[in-house]
Parts: structure tokens; sequence; C-alpha cells
């Protein structure tokens, strides 16, 4: 996706939702939780697992391991429709926090790039933070869990989708990803796509380079992330 002559290439940017666009202050493994109790009646099974990074698929799918059920496609599909019809519930007690920088980056790529998203949220979960947050008229795409239970396929998807909103051929594409995990930086290697990582979560930046990252910063709100992303715009 990525070759040497950039300056003629549109560009996509596919940014992650939890720890890079806003803090949903734990909305989503409250709902997830509890809708994995409702359907599982099991309390313990995602006490382990670390949800950054992960997709929805793999986080019920870890849960169900650690809590020695079985990993049935059904069960995970109905413990997902639970914690959807819990999540607006949660965010509403306490709407999330748009991170540091994004509004002034966004306002920066609108209308210069394709903006979506590439997240581990399912679509109506995704749709849901990012309405709560008041950014949702800002992403008119993206790939998501819904789409892909492995993040670098999902990306794969938001990718594609972003090439036909700029009416241009793949190979014709860069593609950006920002996130905050080793995870979104390993998924946009495997893809061919250049990635900025935020240490705005649970990984610092020392993690975010060792990843791979093409280029960490401390947040958003940095003058070289902005003055960065510009530079994959031209």
């Amino acid at each position: 996706m990525m070759g040497s002559a950039v300056e003629t290439r549109a560009t996509i940017l596919l940014f992650d939702i939890d720890g890079t666009l806003l803090d949903a202050h734990g909305a989503g493994r409250r709902a997830m939780e509890a809708g994995f109790l409702a359907v599982t009646g099991r309390a313990d099974g995602l006490a382990e697992v670390r949800f950054a990074g992960m997709t929805d698929p793999s986080i019920v799918r870890a849960g169900l391991r650690a809590a020695g059920l079985v990993e049935d496609d059904g069960v995970i599909a109905s413990v997902i429709s639970a914690y959807l019809e819990r999540l607006p519930a949660e965010l509403g007690a306490a709407p999330p926090r748009v991170l540091a920088g994004v509004h002034a980056v966004l306002e920066a790529v609108t209308g210069r790039a394709a903006v979506g998203v590439g997240t581990g949220n399912v679509e109506a979960g995704a749709r849901a933070k990012l309405d709560a947050a008041g950014l949702g008229p800002c992403f008119g795409f993206g790939g998501f869990g819904s789409d892909h239970e492995q993040r670098a396929e999902l990306l794969r998807v938001g990718a594609r989708r972003g090439a036909a909103r700029l009416g241009r051929a793949m190979e014709h594409c860069r593609v950006v990803v920002i996130g905050d995990t080793p995870r979104d930086v390993e998924a946009a290697r495997a893809i061919e796509a250049q990635s900025l990582a935020v240490a705005t979560s649970h990984y610092d930046e020392a993690a975010l380079r060792e990843a791979g990252a093409t280029m960490v910063v401390g947040d958003l709100a940095a003058p070289e992330a902005l003055a960065w992303l510009r530079a994959r715009l031209v």
C-alpha cells in the first residue's frame, strides 16, 4: 500500500477509538462484563482479559476460554448482542471524554483524506461511542470488529472502503493507522500501512516503538503528530 511516489497517492486515515480518540471511562468493559454474565451465567470469564487492542469477538472468545466454556460462535454473538443492549446506559452515565488533540487533528485532515475508523469495536458499539463523544459525524466509514475478528483483516476492510470513497484503486492509496496499542501497530504492518502510535492509554512510547510504529507521540496534541499527518496528505 505504500510506495516511493507517495506524492501521487490519496490518503486513507483509520483511527482506533478507545484510548486513541476517546476515553469511555470503562463503559465498554462494564457493558461487556454484564452481557457476558447475562448470557453465560459466569462473572469471572472476563476478569483477567485485557481488552486493549482486541476486537469485541476476540474478547468474548478469550472470556469463554478463561471460564472453561465452549468457544461457540452463537454464544459469542449472543454476548455481543447483550453488550450492545447495555452499552448506551453505561455511556450515558459518564459520557466519553475526547482525548487531547483529537478535534484539532480531525479539523486539519477532514476534506484532505478519507477519514475513517479501524477499531475492534463491532460497528454498532463503535457508533454508540463516537456519537456519545460527539465525534460520529467525523467518520463516515471504517473497518470494525463485526467485519472480522482479526485486527489486520478489519483494517483491510476499512482501507477498501476508504479507497472506494476516494474513487481510487487500493494501489493508488496510502493507508495510515492511528492507534494506541502494539496490536494497532502490528496490524498496520501486516497490511503494509504506516502507523502513528499515541501513548495515551496502557502502553508507553517505548513499547509502541518496539512494536514497529512508523511514528510515536505522547498524544495527538503533540505538534509533531499533526505535522507528521499533514506530510502524508500531499
